[in-house]
């Protein structure tokens, strides 16, 4: 977002526009962005053969989906309406993974048969992927190395210790014995990582400790090194650079491939550090309130709009775009919901006035995928920025919305 003659314009485009012609709140997503990180990404792994896996999960609106695919990515999915959306968007099942938690087997039966790539991250399914399919299907395997770091583990050990994710390295007995058993033949190797653990440190040995894993494993393809690379999204943010990672990581790589004797596959599956910087949540003040010492600004949005701050605790900035030059005070910004609503607490924006437009930052990545009906709030309109033009992505949610598929009775 940047401001020109005082006015804020995202992928060149007024956002008082924007406002006026599809109403708040909004989300907006610029596409010159998205089609940064992708090349960022790109960047960082160059040399290596490295495919891009978008972890759909963070922005599944259909128009995002064919932008990755025309950039050049792959796709990470989640569920089987996942994967009929990213072929629907166009593209080939054999670009897409498979990485499921928590499901019945029918649905890993029904993404065998369709064509995706497969990853188990479960004893119980790896068994009857085994007893049905036996050599016929290759997998991956999703493992948990639960590495620690000394300068964040009690972070890392909370995050370990409620964990669901992955085959815990003190199953891998049982692993084997499973593969064996039913002689699966396993084609790739899935390393479960979170932004929670990702430093540069924690991150390469986890990679080592899965190489060293990996040797046991004759027949590997592909290297997945999942997602959960984190975005800046406030200037004390301690994330590290990607492009050191990707010198670091790609020594380590090929001598691993020396070693095991071929070249393979690496993938990753970013999600938020694709999409998020890329969004804005636009948003219109509806009442200034002060409550003892504390001055309220409330906005047409809420934690159905955008969860994160009151799931996650996450930061996110806010800038009073109708008033750049206004002075500055303290404000605790707040939804519409009939719950504790918080965007921000203590936050200091240019004076706020009622009417006024506040863009919440870093919204591309599970807002609108985590948004829900809660108070029978509608669902925001969706906006791309390409080409230098607002394009509506997704219609605002009306009446009709609220009532689909639900089934009125005679009481």
């Amino acid at each position: 977002m940047n401001l020109i003659n005082n006015e804020y314009t995202i992928g060149g485009v007024l956002v008082s526009d924007i406002a006026a012609k599809f109403e708040t709140p909004v989300y907006i997503y610029d596409a010159l962005i998205i089609k940064s990180q992708v090349e960022i990404f790109k960047k960082a792994f160059e040399g290596v053969d490295m495919q891009i896996k978008y972890a759909m999960k963070a922005n599944s609106n259909i128009s995002i989906l064919k932008l990755m695919k025309k950039l050049g990515t792959g796709i990470d999915s989640v569920s089987i309406p996942e994967i009929q959306m990213a072929l629907k968007a166009g593209f080939k099942a054999n670009e897409i993974v498979f990485t499921p938690n928590v499901v019945d087997f029918e649905e890993i039966r029904q993404a065998i048969k369709i064509g995706t790539a497969i990853n188990i991250e479960n004893l119980s399914n790896l068994e009857k992927l085994g007893k049905e399919f036996g050599e016929s299907v290759p997998c991956f395997i999703r493992l948990n190395p639960n590495v620690v770091a000394e300068a964040e583990s009690e972070k890392v050990e909370a995050w370990h210790k409620q964990s669901k994710f992955g085959i815990s390295l003190n199953q891998f007995d049982k692993l084997h014995e499973i593969i064996k058993k039913y002689r699966i033949r396993v084609n790739g190797i899935h390393l479960h990582s979170s932004h929670v653990i990702m430093s540069k440190e924690v991150f390469l040995k986890g990679a080592k400790i899965i190489f060293d894993l990996a040797k046991e494993f004759p027949h590997l393809e592909y290297f997945d090194f999942g997602g959960g690379i984190s975005v800046v999204q406030s200037d004390d943010d301690q994330v590290f650079n990607i492009n050191d990672l990707g010198q670091l990581f790609k020594k380590v790589f090929s001598e691993f491939c020396k070693e095991y004797g071929r070249e393979l596959q690496l993938w990753f599956e970013p999600g938020r550090f694709l999409v998020s910087t890329a969004g804005y949540l636009l948003t219109t003040v509806e009442i200034i309130k002060t409550n003892g010492q504390t001055n309220f600004v409330g906005i047409n949005s809420g934690f159905s709009h955008l969860i994160r701050p009151m799931f996650y605790n996450a930061w996110h900035n806010i800038v009073n775009i109708s008033n750049p030059e206004g002075e500055e005070k303290e404000y605790t910004v707040v939804g519409n919901l009939c719950e504790i609503d918080n965007f921000a607490k203590n936050k200091v924006l240019n004076n706020v006035r009622e009417k006024d437009l506040l863009i919440i930052e870093n919204a591309g990545a599970y807002g609108f995928s985590m948004s829900s009906h809660y108070n029978s709030r509608p669902k925001p309109a969706e906006v791309l920025i390409i080409n230098g033009k607002a394009k509506l992505i997704r219609k605002r949610d009306g009446f009709e919305d609220f009532m689909r598929n639900q089934v009125e009775i005679e009481l």
